[in-house]
Parts: structure tokens; sequence; C-alpha cells
């Protein structure tokens, strides 16, 4: 291991990119990413994942075009089908994931975080996907995650461009949900998170899966995992816990079961 991340577990875990300044990605920080996601996969504590690179000039700022060359007629061996496994890894993370946006996202930066459920960016932030300026295409998952989150229409502009926005911008189209000051990414993705941990963990998760599950699903299919998942729920003590707490008038103490 060469400390290209690190991984604190808790109630609510922290999952930092080193690799500053750009925190680019390279070969050995996506091994290091999937051992990492790994144990989050299994962490049955973990109630949310703040997402953040080392330092204050780029979240990620994609991929390390060095390695380029070498890759030439191999791509998918050497690169790409290793980067989708551990992007979707992340993705599917049962725990909700907000990424804090510090600095740069582009390219396979930007499509990292958007394997994440939320994304809260700094006013300095810049997003893109500028692959086509170097003659390839965004190919770990951008060009099927952003048109889901930002519509067809507006994922071509981006990715047929090249262009980079600003984080205002970012917002105004749902490519970010929320726009902090300078500096702030992280202290802001932690309060969502914290926000977020204070919930009922069962529901938590049962709902993330639902809502990925609707993007796939006909609508009436879709109606029957959630009366599935609701009996799941209702059969939790968590779902006692919160009546109780509710009519006593206090905050509930969940307890994931």
């Amino acid at each position: 291991m060469s400390g290209l991340i690190a991984l604190e577990l808790g109630r609510i875990a922290h999952l930092e990119l080193v690799n500053p300044p750009l925190n680019l990605v390279t070969r050995e920080l996506i091994l290091e990413l999937r051992d990492a996601l790994a144990q989050l996969a299994d962490a049955d504590d973990v109630r949310a994942v703040v997402v953040t690179g080392r330092g204050d000039r780029a979240f990620c700022a994609g991929s390390h075009i060095g390695e380029f060359e070498g890759l030439r007629g191999r791509v998918a061996d050497g690169k790409l089908l290793l980067e989708k496994f551990v992007y979707r890894q992340l993705a599917d993370l049962p725990m909700p994931t907000i990424a804090a946006i510090e600095g740069d996202a582009l390219g396979g930066g930007l499509e990292l975080a958007l394997c994440c459920d939320l994304r809260v960016a700094s006013a300095t932030a810049r997003l893109g996907m500028p692959e086509v300026r170097l003659a390839v295409i965004p190919g770990s998952g951008g060009t099927q995650r952003l048109p889901r989150i930002i519509g067809p229409a507006r994922a071509k502009e981006l990715i047929l461009t090249g262009r980079i926005i600003a984080a205002e911008e970012a917002e105004r189209i749902g490519l970010v949900n929320q726009v902090v000051p300078g500096g702030q990414a992280r202290p802001a993705a932690e309060d969502v998170a914290e926000e977020i941990a204070a919930r009922g963990p069962l529901a938590v998760r049962e709902a993330k899966k639902l809502i990925e599950r609707a993007l796939d699903l006909e609508l009436d299919a879709g109606f029957a995992e959630e009366l599935d998942a609701s009996e799941r729920i209702f059969s939790s003590e968590d779902m006692l816990e919160g009546a109780k707490a509710f009519f006593a008038k206090r905050d509930p103490d969940y307890r994931g079961r």
C-alpha cells in the first residue's frame, strides 16, 4: 500500500484521495480504492460516507494522462474495466455517500463524484468532462451517469464540447446539490452526513436502494419492491423506536435493528 487512499471508519466514514495536488486517478490509486470500498461495504455501523480529495486545488482532476500511451489498444483490460468495477463499488455502497468537491472535479474525477449520492461543491470548484479535448471519451461511466443526473441534453453539451463549468452553474443544472464558500465543502458535506446519520439507518439504506432501482424498473415493479421494503422496515426495532420517540417528544436512538 502506498497511501493513496485514506479511510477513516466511524458512524460517518471519511474516504480521501491522497495524491495531491491534483489527486490524479492512477492504477495504484484505483487498486487501493477498491480495497477501501470493500471495507466500507461490510461496515454495518457506518451510516454515511464523505468522499474528499487531499488539498484545496482538486477533488480529483481525472486520470493520469501519462498512463495513456501505455494503454493504447488495451485500454479496457488495462484501465477501464478496473475503473468501472471500482466506481460501481462506490455507487453500490449500501449507505449514502456525499462528495465534498473542493477545487477541480474533472474527467475521471467528476465520474467518481457522480458515483456518490450527493455532491457538495465549494464556490471555487470547477466541474467538467474535457476528455474530447484529448480525443478520448469519458470511459468510466460518465456517458451513462451524467445523463441520468442532469438529463441527456445537458450531458451532451458538457461531454461533446468538453466545457468546464463553475460550481454555480453546476448547481443550477442539478449536477451538484449545494454550493458553499471556498474551503467549506468538507464541513458542509459532514453536516449533510450528520443529518442522514440521525435518521433510521435501515430505512435510509432501503430508500437509497429503491431510488436507484427506480431508474431501471417499470412503475408497478417499483411499487412492488417498495412494498416489500416497507414490510421489512415495519418489522424492525428501529420503526418502534421512531414511533416511541415521536410520542415522547425526544430524539430517537436508532440501532440499525
